[in-house]
């Protein structure tokens, strides 16, 4: 995995980091959807909508899943010159590198509504409805092994499952300022300094 200090970023927070962006954005579209007749008609666009949710949901949820388990069951012990970047940075990187797709994205599903309405709204929230659970799969991963995983961030550019990534590393659930799945840590965490001390 190398030596030396490197910054890692949690798997979970990034797999979570465009859920947000890809719900809200899906509704809100998709609730302007309705109330444009469309050339399909309502009805058949909330239908269409619906089915393209459920498709993307769990197509978005099952995408490299085995990647990502084979990858957590090879993850190596992090060292202790490792940097563990904060949520917040890793959340706000991501969406910063990908601000004009996830912009570009939403516009073209408001702009299809004119055509099916609700439908591309109701897919972009499914994607990040798939991202969700699969934050969340990956929590239960992490407690099942009583390890947070991480991934280099330079490995991660793309996904932390991509073929550049070459392994996880491993901390102890106390790590870090996220909770297992990469949710916001409650009161009462172990600082991070002293969680990764304890950790190796």
């Amino acid at each position: 995995m190398g030596r030396g200090s490197y910054a890692l970023a949690r798997v979970a927070v990034v797999v979570r980091a465009p859920a947000g962006w890809l719900w809200w954005p899906g509704l809100l579209s998709a609730g302007t959807g309705v109330l444009v007749p469309g050339i399909t008609g309502r009805r058949i666009g909330v239908f269409a909508g619906a089915a393209l949710f459920l498709i993307v949901a769990g197509a978005v949820f099952a995408v490299r899943r085995p990647r990502y388990a084979a990858l957590a069951r090879g993850a190596s012990r992090a060292g202790r010159s490792v940097f563990l970047q904060d949520r917040a940075v890793t959340l706000r990187n991501w969406r910063r590198a990908r601000r004009w797709w996830l912009l570009l994205a939403f516009l073209a599903a408001v702009g299809s509504t004119f055509l099916i309405p609700a439908a591309a709204g109701m897919a972009l929230a499914g994607a990040g409805a798939g991202l969700w659970a699969k934050a969340l799969w990956l929590g239960g991963l992490e407690r099942r092994s009583g390890s947070l995983l991480w991934v280099r961030t330079e490995w991660a550019q793309a996904s932390p499952a991509a073929e550049p990534v070459r392994g996880y590393l491993s901390t102890g659930l106390a790590a870090g300022d996220a909770a297992p799945g990469g949710g916001r840590r409650r009161a009462g965490r172990v600082p991070a300094g002293a969680a990764v001390s304890e950790a190796r």
